[in-house]
């Protein structure tokens, strides 16, 4: 299974277009654009499982850099300061890594965001 057949193409393109510049990325937008936000718990978790690119379970900060290549593989690296700021948005025990339900976690706050703000 890839990305693809989980997340629109065009949306993956458009969420990348959006954090081109070094220091523009947010998660938040990203999984928005990328119609992240809008998918299941299973397809969350089938989505983890394609970016862990060690299958290790966990989404460590050396592999948080590359995030933006698992979609593209010509894609730009995270910057240190973006990858430090996905990290703890993402990382709700503290360990420096981001497990399945970590991302989980971050989509359900935006949800959230997004329904009590009507935040886009």
């Amino acid at each position: 299974m890839s990305l693809t057949d989980i997340l629109s193409p065009s949306d993956i393109a458009a969420a990348l277009r959006d954090c081109q510049a070094p220091d523009s990325f947010s998660p938040k937008k990203f999984f928005q654009i990328s119609g992240m936000s809008k998918k299941s718990s299973s397809q969350l978790k089938e989505i983890f499982r394609i970016l862990d690119n060690d299958q290790s379970g966990f989404i460590e900060e050396d592999e948080l850099k590359y995030f933006l290549q698992r979609f593209e593989c010509g894609a730009r690296v995270l910057t240190t300061s973006e990858t430090k700021t996905f990290l703890a948005a993402a990382d709700h025990d503290g360990d420096g890594k981001i497990g399945a339900e970590g991302i989980n976690l971050l989509i359900h706050r935006i949800r959230l965001l997004r329904m009590c703000c009507n935040d886009v």
